[in-house]
């Protein structure tokens, strides 16, 4: 596959390096000669500088016979502007745009994206994925990392072993017997750095992050038996009322259990802007370091704190703060993927990357196959696909300890119908079933191999 990735940013060089290693044919483009100088010297990819949304500069970059064109760059309108050239000269098939300001997103503006119109087929906006990304993290407050899977059926989460829990040092096949009614299975381990896909005769110790499949009715279950526990978040403290932090606490206002909110946001502006978009909650204007405003916004009593503002020093510091004030959890925003190994010590529960929430909207609409949803896990260490098994798929038909699926790969839940399955080795993947698997990084083009169709199904 072809692929002109426009915008050599975090999230940019993020795509190019996923896509370039499963040997795509991936251009690079930007006005910033550095990050293409980076691109090129660091990935298996070319690079072109230039504008974007030039005609000459796209031509040089093999629009002509590019499948696709993913314009990730700064400016919503270069990235529109972009689509809009590689449809009207270049007919390229497929474009994908990431678009910030909300204007351009509401609902009543959707024709806009029509063919006819601005051709963009798929809209990423990251402020929207970060939202819904703290919102997962607010709803299993004991996990650092958590997503859906299976239309809310099935969730992944990611949970830290701590000294206490009472499974350590037994293997996987062992809780398998002990918890036999348990839906829940451990695709993952991180380990000392080193993120790999266990077998049954693996052990878990402290320190390690397992990733945990689980039917979400079980997730508390799940949570308690890795010396976790579940609680409601009744009052949150949200730290930066900018469009991540004002799209949470709308989504709070609108839930049917009672849910006290409150911002602290520094900007006059944005406050005031904040306050008159939303209705039962407080918003303070301040300092989310000033230890005046974070006891005026009650942050002693508050079962979480999420910090959303647009520093991530200073979503870290206000964090820690907020722990130290009494806060029962902290919740960071951190673009800088450098910083994550230092947030157990701090004593920072749970974060937030939008890179790879980003990462993982445009993932679902690149991978091959009938791909309903993708989930991109740590620095692009690792994906979870989800899939709709068809027919000719070489994996229709077999049970899992027939499918030759590579070593760092494991399913994690089945959906068969309204059935929900835990998958096992005699389990069958039938035509119609929904399946969700871990995949290393270095597996993944593997595994889109098993899911997609034969050829003579055309």
């Amino acid at each position: 596959m072809k692929v002109i990735i426009c915008g050599a940013g975090q999230v940019g060089w993020q795509i190019a390096k996923q896509l370039s290693g499963e040997k795509n044919d991936v251009t690079v483009v930007d006005n910033n000669p550095a990050l293409v100088r980076r691109a090129t010297d660091t990935l298996d990819v070319q690079g072109i500088e230039g504008h974007a949304s030039y005609p000459d500069v796209l031509d040089r970059a093999g629009a002509r016979d590019a499948d696709m064109v993913i314009a990730a760059t700064h400016s919503d309108e270069v990235n529109m502007v972009t689509c809009q050239v590689a449809h009207s000269v270049f007919a390229v098939p497929r474009k994908i745009a990431r678009l910030r300001a909300q204007s351009y997103l509401t609902a009543i503006y959707s024709d806009l994206y029509r063919r006819d119109h601005m051709p963009i087929d798929v809209v990423i906006s990251p402020e929207r994925e970060v939202a819904e990304a703290a919102l997962r993290r607010l709803a299993a407050p004991a996990a650092f990392d958590t997503q859906t899977f299976l239309a809310g059926r099935a969730q992944l989460l990611g949970i830290y072993l701590e000294e206490d829990c009472a499974v350590l040092n037994t293997s996987l096949g062992e809780l398998t017997e002990l918890f036999s009614t348990l839906r829940a299975i451990v695709v993952g381990v991180r380990r000392e750095g080193r993120l790999f896909a266990p077998t049954k005769g693996d052990q878990l110790f402290a320190g390690d992050e397992v990733y945990v499949f689980a039917k979400s009715e079980d997730i508390t279950r799940t949570l308690e038996i890795f010396g976790k526990t579940h609680s409601k978040q009744e009052r949150v403290v949200i730290l930066g009322g900018g469009n991540v932090g004002l799209a949470v606490a709308q989504a709070l206002e609108t839930r049917t259990e009672r849910v006290r909110t409150k911002i602290v946001e520094r900007n006059r502006a944005v406050a005031e802007r904040a306050a008159d978009s939303l209705e039962r909650t407080i918003v303070l204007n301040g300092d989310a370091l000033d230890h005046e405003i974070l006891a005026e916004a009650g942050i002693s009593r508050s079962d979480a704190v999420l910090c959303v503002t647009d520093d991530d020093k200073v979503n870290m510091l206000a964090a820690v703060r907020a722990k130290q004030a009494g806060s029962r959890m902290a919740i960071c925003l951190v673009n800088d993927p450098s910083l994550v190994s230092i947030l157990n010590a701090l004593d920072i529960d749970a974060y937030i990357n939008p890179r790879a929430t980003t990462v993982s909207s445009i993932l679902r609409h690149i991978r091959h196959g009938r791909v309903r949803n993708v989930y991109s896990i740590g620095d692009g260490e690792a994906e979870v696909i989800e899939a709709q098994v068809l027919s000719t798929s070489p994996i229709s038909g077999k049970r899992i300890k027939d499918i030759a699926f590579p070593e760092g790969a494991l399913v994690g839940a089945i959906s068969k119908g309204d059935d929900y399955v835990k998958p096992k080795g005699d389990t069958r993947i039938d035509e119609g079933d929904v399946i969700t698997i871990f995949a290393l990084a270095n597996d993944v083009p593997e595994v889109e191999r098993l899911l997609q169709v034969s050829i003579d199904y055309f």
